[in-house]
């Protein structure tokens, strides 16, 4: 392609995503929809010039996925405010986010081996891509509720995150070495696998924190994320949890007065380091937004609208999507004790983490997606259901909050009318 027309491209497509994500912010229309329409269109358009080489993206997509999944978890991690105000909210958001995960997995699991006669570990693996919510969708959606659902999205959604991932990658290690999925000496192994995770995290966090005041390098906090990516790949390579260590370093940035332990804290200038974190995190949501930005739109792109002419995908991701919802709404009516539907049932989008996740099942040897019912088609239809119905919610709540101050207001209008002492309009009457 020509150098000028990708001069022209990648700064438009930028751009769009900008106007994109203020539209968002403003109609609570998910931008992960528009960005996808926009690769889904422009793929359109392309395919009739007669180019139909886009291999390269087979490669591209999940690295691509990889740094965004590092820098969204980052990002949510370092938004997080850990207190003992907040623990009850902490707990129930943890709490919400494991039942109805384990509670997707575990249904989706039967229903795609009993309905859609899928091989037992194969259906463990494609429901738990669908099972976890997306912070990266929920939380930016979450913005005009009131702030303790707000704050129990933010919990919610990103526990999810990190929980999912580690369940995922914990039974694909489990499965290709034939070992069982549940075991005493698996889970001791994963329990210590995580504690050591912990231990390490600590340890990363200091000597980074510690770069953080020794360098006095203008260019530091890419450094940093790039050490960060780093740690995440040896971790990989070595089957451990990595993302864990990208967790509790982002949380203990955002709260390392309250959480760094006192022997460590002695040894780190935390006032001095107050603005740094602050720029740290402007660098990591702006990264976070590149990044997210060209994949949604490389992952539309490779979609072609041809694939979706049959209406059994839709029939699957109906399916999925209803079950996923059923299994939310139990949950929020037997915990809160309420028959009606709360605002929270609505807020479990699917996005980036099932697409990459759901990517990461075409390398392994004993999955053939070919042959497979539940392949992409699927998944994106679910994404966009989930994402419709939560979009449709908001309006809905919106609404209702706004026909309330209305309401309100006009009888605190009335109270004050009927409140004034006649003796005032006499007062006045002689002024």
């Amino acid at each position: 392609m020509n150098t000028l027309y990708i001069l022209f491209t990648l700064p438009l497509l930028i751009i769009f995503s900008y106007l994109f994500d203020a539209f968002s912010r403003k109609t609570k229309f998910p931008s992960v929809i528009l960005l996808m329409t926009t690769g889904i269109i422009f793929r359109f358009f392309i395919s009739f010039t007669g180019s139909n080489d886009f291999a390269f993206l087979d490669n591209l997509i999940p690295v691509l996925g990889t740094i965004g999944l590092i820098l969204i978890v980052l990002e949510g991690a370092i938004e997080l405010d850990i207190n003992r105000a907040k623990l009850p909210i902490i707990l129930k958001g943890f709490l919400a986010a494991f039942v109805i995960l384990i509670a997707n997995i575990f249904v989706l699991q039967w229903v795609f081996e009993n309905i859609f006669g899928i091989q037992n570990t194969i259906a463990i693996l494609f429901a738990i891509p669908l099972s976890i919510i997306s912070s990266a969708v929920a939380i930016p959606s979450a913005e005009n509720m009131i702030n303790k659902d707000r704050e129990f999205i933010v919990y919610e959604s990103t526990f999810s995150d990190i929980l999912g991932i580690m369940i995922f990658n914990y039974a694909l290690r489990q499965f290709e070495s034939n070992q069982a999925l549940v075991g005493v000496e698996p889970f001791v192994s994963l329990v210590l696998q995580i504690f050591g995770v912990i231990i390490i995290s600590l340890l990363i966090t200091y000597v980074l924190f510690r770069l953080m005041q020794k360098i006095d390098h203008k260019i530091k906090f890419f450094l940093i994320l790039s050490l960060l990516i780093l740690v995440y790949a040896f971790g990989k390579l070595f089957h451990l949890p990595a993302l864990v260590t990208i967790f509790i370093f982002g949380i203990f940035m955002s709260n390392v007065k309250s959480l760094l332990p006192g022997f460590l804290r002695r040894y780190l200038d935390l006032d001095a380091t107050e603005k740094e974190i602050h720029e740290f995190h402007i660098l990591t949501a702006e990264s976070t937004f590149l990044v997210r930005t060209f994949f949604f739109l490389f992952f539309g792109f490779s979609i072609q609208i041809s694939e979706f002419m049959s209406p059994i995908p839709l029939f699957y991701g109906l399916l999925i999507f209803l079950i996923i919802f059923i299994i939310r709404y139990l949950y929020f009516t037997t915990t809160n004790l309420k028959i009606k539907p709360s605002p929270l049932v609505y807020m479990s989008p699917r996005g980036l983490i099932s697409i990459l996740l759901f990517i990461q099942l075409k390398d392994v040897d004993f999955i053939n997606l070919n042959q497979t019912p539940i392949d992409e088609r699927v998944l994106l239809i679910v994404i966009l259901i989930s994402m419709l119905v939560m979009l449709l919610s908001t309006i809905k709540k919106e609404k209702v909050n706004e026909e309330t101050e209305i309401n309100d207001e006009e009888s605190l209008s009335v109270e004050m009318d009927i409140n004034i002492p006649p003796s005032s309009s006499e007062e006045t009457k002689n002024l």
